[in-house]
């Protein structure tokens, strides 16, 4: 019996490292996590699909920071995690999944508080292209003509959609850039059925916008309010959000049943919205969402700057807006919170006012350009 006994554990020590030996190796090669000293950082990273953005305070040099990364498990990342590099300009890390066969390059960056331009010609764009599809990416230079910052859209997610129309074609997208704008090129914003697919996951719609912040890809279809998230550091006064649009409503307006299915609402017409929102960011609040960006009990929201409903209206011509921050009750802004960077701003323009909530009228196109943020110096405060 004791024989018998020792052969199955035996047997049954074999097996389970052959169980080991057989499983396969990861595929993925993900940044998950990456960090640096908590006094050195102003807020979370930023984690992107192929970037990460570390937020210092202002008085840190960059020259010489080691960021330590954690990835997916089994890959690995070069040069490695904790090497010291001069972060003046953006550097690349090549993470390599476990079983070896995949890579992907990061963008990894280092930005001291604020590098926020206060004025948006988008005429700058760059294109994600796979197989599949190619969607423009809007992005801001710098006074030295580098890329300072990346505006966010629901590009992404509308990628899932699998379109045969949309390889090689940014304008079949809901975010395009387009020519004849009011000063060369601008931003197109259309509101877009997403056909079978969108049909199937209960997101029938999807209206056009471009914000700062990001679009979290990996929680779109879970949950697109939270998916989008909104701001970025800012250590000046606003006052103003002011450009120029144009805007024509699609032909017939749908809401969603509830279901996920479209129902036509008849004589209902579609509206637009152009918003800034600025906010106190605090830990566990640093970006707003989908959900509170411009909810009325949202107590870190300082002043926003939204276009009257009077004004969403059709507009063949280029017309000019200019819209006030307006503070919540009771809000001012502490002096010292805004030199330390304690402040974030968003801006968001969407084809659809309801497009988060499914609701438009396919069809429905927002232009856009020359955006400016007037700002107060902070000795006006």
């Amino acid at each position: 019996m004791k024989l018998l006994k020792w052969m199955s554990c035996v047997l049954l020590a074999v097996a389970s490292v052959a169980c080991i030996q057989n499983e396969p190796l990861n595929a993925e090669c993900d940044i998950v996590k990456a960090s640096l000293p908590e006094d050195i950082l102003n807020r979370e990273p930023i984690i992107e699909n192929d970037k990460v953005i570390f937020i210092v305070k202002n008085h840190i040099s960059v020259s010489e920071l080691s960021p330590e990364f954690e990835l997916t498990p089994g890959a690995t990342i070069e040069p490695s995690s904790g090497t010291v590099r001069n972060f003046t300009t953006p550097k690349k890390y090549i993470v390599t999944s476990e079983d070896g066969k995949w890579q992907k390059t990061y963008t990894v960056e280092v930005e001291v508080n604020n590098t926020i331009n206060l004025n948006y010609d988008f005429e700058h764009v760059k294109q994600r292209v796979t197989g599949n599809y190619t969607y423009d990416i809007f992005y801001e230079v710098g006074p030295a003509g580098n890329e300072v910052m990346t505006w966010a859209s629901g590009n992404p997610g509308y990628a899932l959609t699998g379109s045969p129309d949309l390889k090689d074609n940014p304008s079949a997208f809901p975010t395009y850039q387009i020519d004849n704008g009011h000063s060369g090129k601008c931003l197109a914003l259309t509101t877009r059925s997403t056909g079978d697919f969108g049909e199937m996951v209960k997101k029938p719609m999807a209206a056009g916008s471009l914000f700062i912040g990001k679009f979290d890809i990996l929680n779109a279809m879970q949950d697109a309010l939270k998916a989008t998230k909104f701001g970025t550091p800012f250590v000046n006064i606003p006052r103003s959000l002011k450009g120029y649009y144009k805007y024509a409503p699609g032909e017939t307006f749908f809401e969603t049943d509830g279901k996920g299915n479209l129902v036509q609402v008849p004589g209902k017409v579609d509206k637009f919205n152009i918003y800034a929102v600025f906010f106190e960011a605090v830990k566990g609040m640093e970006m707003l969402d989908g959900y509170n960006v411009l909810s009325a009990d949202n107590a870190n929201i300082v002043a926003v700057a939204e276009i009257n409903d009077a004004d969403r209206v059709a507009a063949g011509e280029w017309t000019s807006f200019n819209i006030p921050f307006v503070y919540r009750e009771g809000k001012e802004i502490d002096p010292q919170k805004l030199i330390d960077g304690k402040y974030s701003i968003t801006i968001v323009f969407s084809s659809s006012i309801d497009g988060d909530y499914f609701s438009g009228a396919p069809g429905s196109t927002l232009l856009i350009d020359e955006v400016s943020l007037v700002c107060l110096n902070q000795d006006e405060l």
